[in-house]
């Protein structure tokens, strides 16, 4: 029966001798296309925009109207300025949607967004990367500082060693005389 299946199949589609050769291919996917201008009930719905942003934002961070842009059809991103303070430049946005037929606007997603002049933070670059060579010269001379100051501090300080070392006998020898086995409250 699998064999009668591929037959079938193979007789219903043309002979790619007929085609010029070549097997028939599916035709790609076009992405969707972006509206060249809003949906007129979306653009005016500024108002809808600015009160979904007042429920996340101060009003005094949010500055001037700045405009509205196309998303798909029936979404539509309104921008302001922003006014808070370490964000010059960005722009805070609200996009707004309807239904087919719908006369209301919706709002879906409220946030910051940079504009062209926003300052922004150096692009990320790995740690490894970030060493400069002056950079492990500088530690291998502390480290090699440290090193010799060790040194110089054994050389010096030897006595001070010794105090230690007979300190410790000391301790050691009134445990010798307890019979190594603790002070008498332990017994």
């Amino acid at each position: 029966m699998t064999t009668s299946a591929t037959t079938h199949s193979e007789s219903a589609s043309p002979a790619p001798e007929a085609s010029g050769g070549q097997s028939p291919a599916k035709a790609p996917r076009r992405a969707a296309r972006r509206p060249s201008k809003p949906d007129a009930v979306l653009a005016a719905a500024v108002e809808a925009a600015r009160a979904g942003l007042l429920e996340v934002v101060p009003p005094e961070q949010i500055g001037a109207y700045i405009g509205a842009t196309p998303d798909a059809e029936r979404l539509v991103t309104h921008r302001f300025e922003s006014l808070r303070p370490g964000y010059n430049g960005w722009h805070w946005y609200a996009t707004v949607a309807r239904v087919p037929r719908g006369k209301a606007a919706t709002v879906c997603e409220v946030g910051l967004l940079p504009s062209e002049n926003a300052v922004l933070a150096p692009e990320w670059v790995p740690w490894s990367e970030r060493i400069r060579p002056e950079d492990v010269a500088a530690e291998e001379a502390a480290v090699a500082a440290e090193e010799a100051a060790r040194a110089q501090a054994q050389a010096d300080g030897g006595d001070g060693d010794e105090r230690d070392r007979g300190e410790r006998s000391e301790e050691g020898a009134g445990q010798s005389a307890n019979g190594g086995a603790g002070t008498q409250e332990e017994r």
